[in-house]
């Protein structure tokens, strides 16, 4: 009987085996399939480039209408099992690759690498882009401004912190435009070249990201100094040789300096969201699903602001932030920065922006750019 046993197990591994061999062979099959038809969808990238530089010597390749309509498209006819929210990151990369054989994507972002802004950098334009880091917000703008990068990425507003003003103020006197905006998760580690939490004597990190995990850091290592350096980047950095420190920054910096992660998601509050706008020469096409954001300066009389946002009320246009800045010019003006949805070349938009420009001193369109909300 024991015999009989071990024959009918022999067997079912035996079935087991070839059945698993079987598949796996399928699969090299399938993934021969694509690797053939990545390069086949290559090729008429190659050809749309040749017809662009032909048709008008050069304008931005990458296409913010034309992704979003493909990844809409697939997104909806993906009958699965292959999840739909791995559809965006997958066809990210892909189209990254494309657009790399016609030469690298220059994007400059507020550095060092494995900052937020880098990650969301690599979001917007994935993994093949060629990714300048600079020091400064001053520095993006003037990257994209000389032409030394194809697009500029900055941090506009945090969900937690708030504006970044650096940024508002920089759009006053710049010729750029916005040309999209990424929605960036910020999620915190606790990174050392140590293998345990009991053995860090110190944490480095940006003073935004310590103020993001100050519960977390009083109930779990309330006796541990904190040092603020410039960026979360730099805190990880500081880690590299030293055992005993440890960095509050991304998985990504955790990767790039060889660090390993104690600690995952340490943000106090989980809800943290910075938004980053992407920066360009050219204004990016229209989408269906767009937003417009506006400079503007009111004249100081009682109910000028009112009287200025009333338009976009009667024509039903939905305003989604409004922020306040200082001039800079004069003594108790102010600057008004404001994101409406919807895109310059629609008929009620510009009736709205033809009325408001009427009624202020002072009116900047800054882009119209697909939202990603």
């Amino acid at each position: 009987m024991r015999s009989s046993v071990q024959s009918d197990d022999h067997r079912g591994e035996f079935v087991l085996a070839r059945d698993i061999h079987s598949y796996r062979t399928e699969i090299d099959r399938i993934d021969d399939e694509i690797l053939r038809l990545l390069n086949e969808r290559s090729k008429s990238v190659l050809e749309i480039g040749r017809l662009k530089r032909l048709s008008d010597g050069g304008a931005n390749l990458h296409t913010p209408a034309r992704e979003a309509a493909i990844l809409d498209r697939l997104m909806k006819q993906n009958a699965g099992p292959f999840p739909n929210e791995a559809i965006r990151p997958v066809y990210r990369e892909i189209m990254s690759a494309s657009l790399s054989l016609e030469g690298p994507q220059r994007v400059a972002y507020l550095g060092p690498r494995a900052t937020f802004t880098h990650l969301a950098s690599m979001k917007q334009f994935g993994e093949s882009a060629h990714y300048v880091p600079v020091t400064g917000i001053k520095d993006v703008f003037s990257e994209v401004e000389r032409g030394r990068a194809h697009f500029g990425v900055v941090p506009i507003e945090n969900s937690t912190e708030g504006v970044v003003n650096h940024t508002l103020d920089m759009f006053i006197d710049s010729t750029l435009v916005i040309y999209g905006e990424v929605l960036q998760e910020i999620s915190h580690q606790l990174l050392s070249k140590s293998e345990r939490v009991e053995e860090i004597k110190k944490i480095y990190s940006h003073p935004h990201a310590i103020a993001q995990c100050r519960n977390w850091l009083e109930t779990h290592l309330p006796h541990v100094p904190l040092a603020e350096v410039a960026s979360t980047a730099r805190a990880a950095e500081l880690c590299g040789d030293d055992p005993s420190a440890a960095a509050i920054a991304s998985e990504l910096a955790a990767q790039l300096y060889g660090l390993k992660v104690l600690r995952s998601r340490i943000e106090d509050n989980t809800n943290n969201f910075t938004r980053f706008l992407v920066l360009a020469q050219k204004a990016p096409e229209r989408t269906g699903k767009d937003k417009t954001s506006l400079m503007l300066s009111v004249k100081d009389k009682v109910g000028a602001l009112y009287d200025l946002l009333r338009p976009f009320a009667s024509l039903g246009l939905n305003m989604t932030k409004i922020e306040s800045r200082p001039s800079r010019r004069k003594a108790w003006e102010y600057l008004f920065f404001v994101d409406i949805e919807g895109h310059v070349d629609e008929d009620r938009v510009k009736k709205a922006l033809e009325e408001i420009k009427s009624r202020c001193l002072f009116m900047k369109i800054l882009g119209s750019y697909p939202s990603h909300t």
